[in-house]
């Protein structure tokens, strides 16, 4: 007996069981593939959002990944590069994984993918992981501003910058923007631009009760059953029906009283400052408070209202657009206290506007109350009654520009201007340069001032161009040229550097009048390094080394073959050719100032004591850039620096005593694919007292020159 009872039982629950199982499983079951989540979740997105259960598919209609928590949806992930393509100064974009929640709040980034040198193969990619930390918890709407000086503006949020890294910071500044505003205008509901209209903090007078709502700082609504009634006289009797019982038989329909009171002049002269106070405590900057109380006999709330929800009756929108109002539950622990002496009412309430909901407090809005009513037995209508109200323009500041805003501004652009000094004493050196240039003869009859003109340049270059506007040009700007013809030129992305892009058309335009020296004489900041090296070698008399000229020959070709390889290597691996092109000290030297992992410091300063020994040893052998400047500068228009018929046959002094770099041929002819130009040669011919044509022209054989003041 007691068996058949169990077995009754038994066999009832398991009925019970699977009839309360079966939806879910035929939701499953037939739903298509598509559309069934996964809670497979990558290790990045549960680092952007570590409270995630699942993730939906990818958005049919853009590239976001929705990510929920069970059933709530907190928010959506996606990569820059879906929605971005700004150029970094590798040339190439920089791939950011950004997760923002449904209030359009940034929670996560992770770098997927960038090749910006400095980073990669200067200060290490830490700085940049941390600069990037910063967007966390910050909303796409604000206002960001990177490495300001000038801090007063309150309404922006500023972020520490990267030292020698501005370009890349600022594109990565606007990938982030950028992408995540196209996210929130495309998923976030009611996602718009802030008003130009902010609350006047200061605007304040004493006023009671009745002079808030004769300024219409407080509203006034008011509705009576009969007007009511006769608004929706054309509607059905159940509707009549409703109002009736809603107003309790009597004529006391709708009559409530409603106010932002975050806005001091109405919250204080209402509440009192220590309540107005505990209001804003309870609001997040860019909410408002509105506060909604009832005289009449048809409550705004239902009788079910739960606290800290969205009421189902009454309701709030602007321009046709819904507005959320959420229950603050404001008087869940204390009582109600006024300042002001206010009409008795039977129902208060506070609810919350968030700033991201796109209302706007100084436009007009639109306050429902819904009456439902059953039209039949089977079906249940609503009627709402709405009153608009708008706030007087003497509570807001207009922000508006006084003028109309242009267009913005490419990034280039804002960088060529915040720069302009930097241009400007740049473009003053280059035009010295080439006066100089010009006029070398004449400059160089006066062998002192040619000497002072030229260490003056080499501070110059390696102080203002070197270490300040960080001007040193790298065969990495030869890789992106070349993949930017490869992929699609865009000059933009030279011009983010202004320095470095007046620098090379300079140098560009003057290979072709003066061959390689113009640069690598007077406008390398590293070869001038070496220069200086050179001098103070000169004044403590080391004794230099002096190649044969048979390694000579040979060594030289070492740069022409790093060259070739370092460039084919750019279109195999970038990466790998950045690594590769570590054989310029430029970026331990002038770039990071040596502070940098000990090899790389030691190998740079190894080279410039070299250069005590060796005269600009680097750029003689190593340096690949300048192997591409001597290819393109091979064969100048202008060979302007002074032979003469001497030179080489007989007399081969500037060639054995003048020209450290080897750059004069045995035949006395000038080798313009190695010569930098310090015009050494020049002074000596010019100088009756150096020259020995000059100075024994009268008194010996042209035979005897060569014995008497050369040694070979």
């Amino acid at each position: 007996m007691h068996l058949k009872i169990l077995n009754f039982l038994m066999t009832r629950m398991i009925f019970i069981l699977v009839f309360m199982l079966a939806p879910s499983f035929y939701s499953f079951a037939f739903s298509p593939v598509e559309a069934q989540n996964t809670t497979s979740i990558s290790d990045n997105i549960a680092e952007i959002f570590p409270s995630a259960t699942r993730i939906g598919p990818v958005d049919k209609k853009i590239a976001v990944t929705p990510v929920y928590q069970l059933g709530d949806l907190l928010g959506y992930v996606f990569e820059s590069d879906d929605f971005t393509n700004f150029i970094g100064f590798s040339g190439q974009t920089i791939n950011i994984l950004i997760g923002i929640d449904t209030q359009g709040v940034i929670t996560g980034l992770k770098i997927l993918n960038h090749h910006e040198p400095i980073f990669l193969h200067g200060l290490g990619e830490p700085p940049l992981f941390n600069f990037v930390n910063q967007y966390q918890n910050h909303s796409v709407k604000e206002r960001f501003i990177i490495n300001a000086r000038d801090k007063s503006a309150q309404d922006a949020t500023y972020f520490d910058g990267i030292t020698r890294a501005t370009i890349s910071v600022l594109v990565v500044n606007d990938t982030i923007i950028a992408s995540a505003l196209k996210v929130a205008r495309e998923k976030l509901s009611g996602f718009v631009a802030p008003s130009n209209f902010v609350i006047n903090p200061d605007y304040f007078q004493k006023l009671d009760f009745d002079q808030l709502v004769e300024q219409k700082y407080i509203q006034h609504w008011q509705l009576t059953r009969d007007e009511a009634l006769a608004i929706t006289e054309s509607s059905s009797a159940a509707l009549a029906k409703a109002i009736n019982i809603a107003s309790e038989d009597t004529n006391n329909f709708i009559n409530l009283y409603f106010g932002f009171v975050n806005i001091p002049i109405i919250g204080k002269n209402l509440l009192g400052e220590t309540e107005y106070q505990r209001l804003l405590e309870n609001l997040i900057p860019g909410e408002h408070a509105l506060m909604v109380f009832n005289r009449g006999n048809y409550a705004f709330v239902s009788e079910d209202f739960i606290p800290q929800t969205v009421p189902s009756r009454l309701s709030a929108a602007q321009a046709s657009l819904p507005v959320d109002i959420r229950d603050v539950d404001f008087y869940s622990y204390f009582n109600p206290r006024f300042a002001l002496e206010i009409p008795d009412y039977n129902e208060i309430k506070v609810f919350r506007i968030k700033s991201q909901s796109g209302f706007e407090l100084n436009k007009t809005l639109s306050l429902s109350l819904a009456v439902n009513y059953n039209q039949s037995f089977l079906s249940k209508n609503q009627y709402n009654f709405s009153f608009d109200s708008i706030l007087p323009e003497v509570l807001f500041l207009d922000q508006t520009p006084l003028v109309k805003p242009e267009k913005a501004q490419p990034l280039w652009l804002k960088l060529w201007i915040q720069r302009s000094v930097e241009i400007i004493v740049l473009s003053m050196y280059l035009i010295a340069l080439i006066i100089i240039f010009i006029k070398q003869e004449a400059l160089a009859k006066n062998a002192k001032l040619t000497h002072q003109v030229r260490f003056l340049s080499l501070i110059f270059v390696i102080g203002f161009i070197g270490f300040y506007s960080q001007g040193q040009l790298s065969v990495v700007n030869i890789y992106t040229l070349l993949l930017s013809l490869k992929q699609g030129f865009n000059i933009e992305v030279f011009l983010l550097d202004p320095v470095i892009f007046i620098l090379w058309v300079f140098v560009f335009i003057t290979l072709f009048l003066w061959g390689r020296g113009l640069f690598c004489g007077w406008l390398c900041p590293f070869g001038a390094m070496q220069e200086v090296v050179a001098l103070i070698a000169a004044k403590l008399k080391i004794k230099q080394i002096k190649i044969k000229p048979k390694y000579h020959t040979a060594a030289q070709k070492i740069k022409y073959v790093l060259l070739i390889l370092l460039v084919a290597c750019s279109f195999y691996s970038l990466t790998l050719a950045e690594q590769l092109a570590e054989v310029e000290p430029f970026k331990t030297s002038i770039t990071l100032n040596f502070v940098r992992y000990w090899p790389f410091v030691l190998y740079a300063v190894l080279l410039l004591v070299l250069s005590l020994k060796i005269h600009k040893f680097y750029c003689r052998y190593l340096c690949p850039l300048g192997a591409g400047l001597a290819i393109i500068g091979r064969y100048p228009i202008f060979k302007w620096i002074r032979r003469r018929e001497e030179c080489g046959s007989p007399c081969q002094l500037c060639r054995n005593k003048k020209c450290g770099i080897d750059a004069i041929k045995p035949t006395g002819d000038i080798d313009y694919a190695e010569c930098i130009q310090c015009l050494e040669c020049v002074v000596t011919i010019e100088s009756p007292k150096l020259c020995v044509v000059n100075k024994y022209a009268n008194k010996t054989k042209p035979s005897q020159i060569k014995i008497l003041n050369c040694n070979q």
